[in-house]
């Protein structure tokens, strides 16, 4: 008698462990919802939203909580989806190996849908930041009617401004004197004969600015690019 308990107990030990094994054998589960409303998520145990996986076998329980919606998982070797006008919970066992997941709604793909990425595959680098160009400042430069000239900026005289583009236009309303501006990067003007109306664009850099007529010494202004 001895001996056989010795030899039951044994083997009940070996079931226990057989049985622990299988457990701990049990694959990772995933949750995936949809609805209700425009909403769909791919969650870990943690409600944490799914990025990146290891290769391997999952179950995947998903909650269908909308009849205009569906969840649809397409990826290597999976293919997987609800149906739209159906509510209510699925299980499925798949098997993910390396590659880009998609789950969708195949009723709004362009609007609810997530992706992740499983073993190497990783997502494509995002697109360089590029910073927002500044508009160009508009400014106003005349010469004439006698011996006057000026620049300003919405009305006011210009004394100091910013680096960057420059869109300025110049009126020009001598028939003897003209327009200059000159400084860094810079040198235009327009004619001493004639009047005229016209526009440059200008990059403006650093330094000082100045603007003259080249018939009248005494016709002249200046401001700093800062």
């Amino acid at each position: 008698m001895g001996s056989l308990r010795i030899v039951i107990s044994a083997v009940a030990v070996a079931a226990v462990l057989a049985g622990a094994g299988a457990a701990g054998a049990q694959s990772p589960t995933l949750f995936g919802t949809v609805g209700p409303g425009a909403s769909i998520r791919l969650t870990d145990a943690s409600g944490n939203r799914v990025n990146h996986l290891d290769p391997g076998t999952y179950t995947i329980q998903v909650k269908d909580e909308s009849p205009e919606h569906n969840f649809h998982l397409g990826g290597p070797g999976v293919d997987q989806a609800t149906d739209v006008e159906t509510t209510g919970t699925v299980t499925w066992t798949v098997t993910l190996s390396d590659g880009a997941y998609r789950y969708q709604c195949d009723v709004h793909p362009t609007t609810m849908v997530g992706n992740f990425f499983v073993g190497t595959a990783k997502p494509p680098p995002s697109p360089p930041t590029i910073a927002p160009v500044a508009p160009a400042v508009k400014l106003s430069g005349s010469v004439g009617p006698g011996k006057r000239i000026g620049l300003t900026r919405a009305g006011a005289k210009v004394v100091t401004l910013k680096a960057g583009a420059a869109l300025l236009t110049v009126s020009d309303r001598s028939a003897t004197d003209n327009f200059r501006l000159t400084g860094p990067g810079v040198n235009k003007a327009t004619s001493k004969a004639g009047k005229s109306t016209t526009a440059w664009k200008v990059a403006l850099t650093k330094g000082i600015y100045r603007y003259r007529s080249d018939a009248t010494a005494s016709l002249r202004g200046s401001f700093r690019v800062t």
